[in-house]
């Protein structure tokens, strides 16, 4: 049941989308709606040396005042936008250089039952908040709901997929979904490349899985896919696309979380192409 949301916004164009999303979300769980604002202060030791002197010092204090001052301008305009929602709300801001903002993130999505955040990553593999998505998602114990860049919430969150891995995070993050897998019209469980048991057949464990949904209320298929070279990550987006899912459940780096960075990986791969909201937990 998820009854508090809190949603990352940073002040850029982008806060629009991902507060739509969150206010849906909310609005249709009858939740309280946070709104995080991580407003980036000058890493002092980075932009100068110690011992600049008083001239130095001076500033360093005007680069923090002057981020503050954007700050103030930022949440004042949040404020107003917030104001407009009719449902319980309210702003949070916290202020800090981008990895004490990355762990200040982590600790608010703690007591949150969803954090939502773009997507961390553009098909060029730039991101902004790389490391902000890392601290939650590895920190914050709680399921991260991703909004691809321009993605306007769906009316209704009524078809899921579930690309299955019989790991620890797959459990999570389809643990933390299943307010949206109960309200869902059509969940689709994906296993691609399937384990083959000893005597050639594939095994199913994404059965037991189906099962377990299906007693929360929701119509589940299961469908094994081969990946035939294709990277997952395709498999997987080319199936979203077929059932036209409004949302993907997976796990977070099912791989260590260096081999992952090194190699490419589905996740790595979902984070920086996927049209559609994802729902992710480690």
């Amino acid at each position: 049941m998820i009854k508090d949301v809190l949603v990352h916004l940073d002040g850029s164009g982008d806060d629009e989308i991902r507060l739509q999303h969150a206010e849906h979300i909310a609005a249709t769980s009858e939740a309280h709606l946070t709104g995080l604002l991580t407003n980036p202060l000058a890493d002092l030791t980075a932009v100068m040396p110690i011992d600049g002197g008083a001239a130095a010092a001076q500033i360093l204090v005007d680069l923090d005042n002057e981020a503050r001052r954007q700050g103030d301008m930022v949440q004042r305009r949040l404020a107003e936008r917030f104001s407009r929602l009719s449902l319980p709300n309210e702003i949070r801001r916290v202020d800090g250089t981008p990895g004490q903002l990355a762990n200040l993130a982590a600790s608010e999505a703690r007591w949150a039952d969803l954090f939502v955040m773009g997507r961390p990553y553009d098909a060029s593999g730039a991101s902004k908040w790389k490391g902000l998505f890392d601290a939650v998602l590895f920190e914050g114990g709680r399921g991260i709901y991703l909004v691809p860049p321009g993605h306007k919430p769906a009316d209704a969150i009524r078809r899921i997929l579930v690309p299955w891995r019989d790991t620890r995070e797959t459990a999570r993050a389809v643990g933390e979904a299943t307010s949206f897998i109960e309200k869902a019209t059509r969940t689709v469980v994906v296993l691609v490349n399937p384990d083959v048991g000893p005597s050639g057949e594939k095994r199913e464990p994404g059965m037991d899985v189906a099962r377990h949904l299906d007693r929360h209320g929701t119509k589940v298929e299961v469908t094994m896919l081969e990946s035939e070279g294709q990277p997952v990550s395709q498999v997987i987006l080319d199936q979203a696309r077929r059932v036209s899912a409004d949302l993907i459940v997976m796990g977070g780096y099912g791989h260590s979380r260096a081999r992952e960075w090194v190699l490419g990986g589905a996740t790595l791969e979902m984070l920086e192409r996927s049209e559609f909201p994802i729902l992710m937990a480690h």
